[in-house]
């Protein structure tokens, strides 16, 4: 999708939000500067979270991965002023083989159940190439399709990705300028303190913390299913 020449720099106004995750984390590392952003100008804001993250390879050496990777969220989720989680069990690296019907129909039941007007997501690709990732926002965008809800992805700029790949060996997805809708300065106050909660994830993870540094205070967003106001 190429996004409009005209690129804003204020995130739509709506009443309520809904980020569709795969991993404890994602909310955080990845669109925790956006549902701050959203939560500080008055929208509702929630989380699914479809998987618990048991099979990261970071922090394993924690008793019950899986189980310490639910509380970080949570905690993470006040630390955002996220109102509402809803956490799944499906097998973490195993989302893509799930079927993308039951998956869009669990969405709906939380979005339907928070009253959300926009459902939040990574980018097509999934940003880092992740399937789970990419399974996620296949979800959000099944759901989209019968919920007639829009669809607004967090989204890197090509150069940034472009700097992550080169140097440390990633394959996280860019965009280009023309493809993007959204370029807004977030605070970056209250994603920090909620990365912090998640301790076996981020203490020794040299590509978040490259990714922030050169986004600096900047995130980029397009639509993947525009709204129709």
């Amino acid at each position: 999708m190429i996004g409009s020449v005209e690129i804003s720099s204020q995130l739509p106004r709506v009443k309520s939000v809904l980020a569709v995750c795969a991993h404890p984390d994602d909310e955080s590392f990845g669109l925790g500067g956006a549902l701050s952003a959203f939560s500080d100008s008055g929208s509702a804001t929630a989380v699914v979270c479809f998987t618990r993250g048991e099979s990261s390879t970071l922090g394993q050496d924690a008793s019950s991965l899986g189980r310490v990777r639910s509380a970080e969220l949570s905690n993470a989720a006040v630390e955002l002023g996220v109102g509402y989680v809803e956490l799944f069990d499906y097998p973490d690296g195993g989302l893509a083989g799930q079927r993308l019907d039951v998956l869009a129909l669990q969405v709906f039941e939380v979005a339907d159940r928070v009253r959300a007007d926009l459902l939040l997501v990574f980018d097509e690709g999934g940003i880092t190439g992740h399937p789970d990732h990419q399974r996620a926002t296949e979800s959000a965008l099944a759901c989209a399709e019968y919920s007639d809800l829009p669809v607004l992805a967090w989204a890197l700029d090509e150069a940034v990705a472009s700097s992550l790949n080169g140097g440390l060996a990633t394959g996280f997805v860019g965009r280009s300028r023309e493809q993007l809708d959204f370029d807004v300065r977030v605070d970056r106050a209250r994603q920090s303190r909620a990365i912090a909660c998640h301790a076996s994830q981020s203490t020794n993870n040299p590509v978040l913390w490259q990714r922030l540094c050169l986004q600096g205070d900047r995130e980029t967003f397009r639509w993947l299913r525009r709204p129709k106001y």
